[in-house]
């Protein structure tokens, strides 16, 4: 009787067994799709001159290709992981799609976290100017730390970065064109105060007509840092690229790559070393990433008018070929 009592109580149970059986295999392969929906999503973690960098390798990464690799730079104030958020930025779910890797370096903090960076971009940003940080130096490091940790196709390095961060870029550009193929910069003009590439490097830029940080005829907008004394009088954007058109001795024309409500591109060809210099300008957006889809409580939102991730991948790509 023993023995029919405990073969019913475990035939009861079997229904409930196999129903929670069922839903965790439900709940498994839900998050192996979004996972899919997402990519592989995983960052990892590295030190480099005791910085943190953030890495995200592309679905599909195969350690037997070489991959081109992009640094991502964060904005003044910001920190690696808000570079990192797809919802801000989109980079990693780039990754996936065109298979490059993602790096996302720290700048500068006196925080032990990271938190309220700043990157020494020439004439800013804050305490990685005032104390004369050498970010070229970290950058450098950090792609020859990348390079001996990944298969890094060396001949497809880039650099892009928002606000000082894009800043950064454009420094890079100036001072580490043997190592970045090129650059492109989002919201953030040339703060060096001289420029001598070791060789024509192809270089992006896109702005908002409307930032109220870095104002797009120059100048530092009402949004900047609160305190004065950690910026600049930014140049203009039309300074910005005049510059780089000089400096790759580009003697075409420009020529509009995207006319549309609400932004333009324009490419100057003809430069040494078969480079060239591109602007894209939003009507709108402030200070923001183009085509992001989330921004800073109270800021604007940022213009869908164009896909800066999409330029700026384009960009890439064709510097490579």
């Amino acid at each position: 009787m023993r023995g029919l009592a405990l073969a019913v109580v475990l035939f009861a149970l079997l229904p409930t067994a196999q129903a929670e059986g069922t839903l965790r295999a439900r709940i498994k392969a839900r998050i192996e799709e979004r996972r899919a929906d997402k990519g592989s999503g995983a960052l990892h973690e590295l030190q480099v001159q005791d910085r943190k960098v953030l890495v995200h390798l592309p679905a599909g990464y195969d350690a037997a290709k070489p991959a081109p690799l992009v640094l991502a730079f964060h904005g003044g104030g910001g920190h690696a992981e808000y570079m990192a958020d797809d919802g801000k930025y989109g980079l990693q779910k780039k990754a996936d799609e065109a298979g490059f890797v993602v790096a996302f370096p720290n700048g500068y903090s006196k925080l032990p976290g990271g938190k309220f960076a700043t990157w020494n971009a020439g004439g800013c940003c804050g305490d990685a100017r005032d104390r004369k940080v050498d970010d070229v130096a970290f950058a450098r490091a950090v792609v020859k730390a990348l390079q001996a940790r990944y298969n890094i196709d060396a001949a497809r390095v880039f650099a892009t970065g928002m606000s000082n961060g894009g800043m950064l870029s454009h420094r890079l550009a100036c001072e580490a064109a043997d190592v970045f193929r090129a650059v492109a910069s989002v919201a953030g003009t040339d703060a060096t105060a001289s420029c001598t590439p070791s060789r024509p490097i192809p270089v992006l830029h896109i702005h908002a007509r409307d930032d109220d940080h870095v104002l797009f005829d120059g100048g530092a907008g009402a949004g900047a840092f609160r305190d004065e004394g950690k910026v600049m009088s930014f140049i203009s954007v039309p300074e910005t690229v005049s510059r780089w058109v000089q400096r790759d001795h580009c003697t075409a024309a420009p020529q509009r790559t995207l006319d549309k409500a609400g932004a333009y591109c324009e490419v100057h060809t003809g430069c040494s070393g078969g480079v060239a210099v591109q602007l894209c300008v939003t009507e709108t957006g402030g200070h923001s990433w183009p085509g992001a889809q989330n921004v800073r409580r109270g800021k604007e939102a940022a213009s869908q008018a164009l896909d800066a991730n999409d330029a700026i991948w384009r960009f890439f790509e064709q510097t490579a070929r």
